[in-house]
């Protein structure tokens, strides 16, 4: 199993700070939008969305470590420390 740990949300890049057994990693809340339309996902909600992607979210945070791109809509995941 791919185990995905939720470290906090970053408010100022409006996106959510995991580790993956590859390293540590931004997945902006954009990619949770069907969650609540119009508004940002509740902690709750982004928390079951990360559990219940875990497995395409270890892979994008995978690619990017090996230098490559994560297939969409993980392209727009980014590793801690880069950019």
């Amino acid at each position: 199993m791919s185990r995905v740990e939720v470290l906090g949300r970053d408010v100022a890049r409006e996106a959510y700070r995991v580790r993956t057994a590859s390293g540590e990693a931004f997945v902006p809340e954009c990619l949770m939008g069907g969650l609540r339309p119009g508004d940002r996902p509740s902690h709750q909600d982004a928390y079951e969305w990360i559990a219940a992607h875990r497995r395409d979210l270890d892979a994008a945070v995978a690619a990017l470590a090996r230098g490559a791109v994560p297939k969409a809509p993980y392209d727009i995941v980014s590793l801690v420390g880069t950019g």
